[in-house]
C-alpha cells in the first residue's frame, strides 16, 4: 500500500490520543485541505501490512485512525489492514459519503469492522474550528451503531 507517513500521539484525528496513518493520493483535493502533500499518488513510500503493524505496535497505540489521502482508493490494501488491525479501535476518514460506498462489497466489508467514520469531503466554506475531529459542518462522525444502520 503507498503511504504517505505514520503519525503517533494524534489528539485531533478522533478520540484519545491515536496513531495515525496517512494514505497517499485523493481525487477529491478539497480547496482548503490540511494534508494537501497527500493527493499525489506517488507521494510518500510503499508499506506491507507487515510493516504498518511493526510501526504501530513499537507506537504501542491501540486506537487507530485511517486517513490521508482517500483511503478508499486502495480499497484492498486497505481492508487488508482493517483486518490485520482486528481488536484495535479504528476510525477512518473518507472524502465519499458513506451512501456512496455502500454498493461495493469491499466497502461494506471495511466499513463493518471499524468503530467510526467521517465522511464527506472538507468544505471550505462550511469550516468550523469549534467542531471535534471534522473540519466542516457537512462532514458526519458516525459510530459503529450507526454505521451498522447503513450496513443493514
Amino acid at each position: 500500500m503507498r503511504l504517505l507517513h505514520i503519525l503517533a500521539d494524534s489528539v485531533v484525528d478522533g478520540p484519545g490520543l491515536r496513531t495515525v496513518i496517512f494514505f497517499a493520493g485523493c481525487p477529491h483535493q478539497c480547496a482548503g485541505c490540511h494534508n494537501p502533500e497527500s493527493w499525489a499518488m506517488d507521494g510518500g513510500a510503499d508499506y506491507t501490512v507487515r510493516q504498518v503493524l511493526e510501526q504501530i505496535e513499537g507506537i504501542g497505540s491501540r486506537r487507530i485512525t485511517i486517513s490521508g489521502g482517500e483511503p478508499f482508493l486502495q480499497r484492498t490494501a486497505l481492508a487488508e489492514l482493517v483486518h490485520a488491525l482486528a481488536g484495535c479501535d479504528i476510525y477512518l476518514f473518507t472524502g465519499y459519503r458513506i451512501e456512496q460506498l455502500l454498493d461495493d462489497a469491499q466497502a461494506r466489508q471495511i466499513l463493518s469492522q471499524i468503530d467510526g467514520l467521517v465522511d464527506g469531503r472538507y468544505i471550505k466554506t462550511l469550516h468550523d474550528s469549534s467542531l471535534s475531529i471534522r473540519g466542516s459542518t457537512n462532514q458526519r462522525i458516525l459510530t459503529r451503531e450507526q454505521l451498522q444502520t447503513f450496513l443493514g
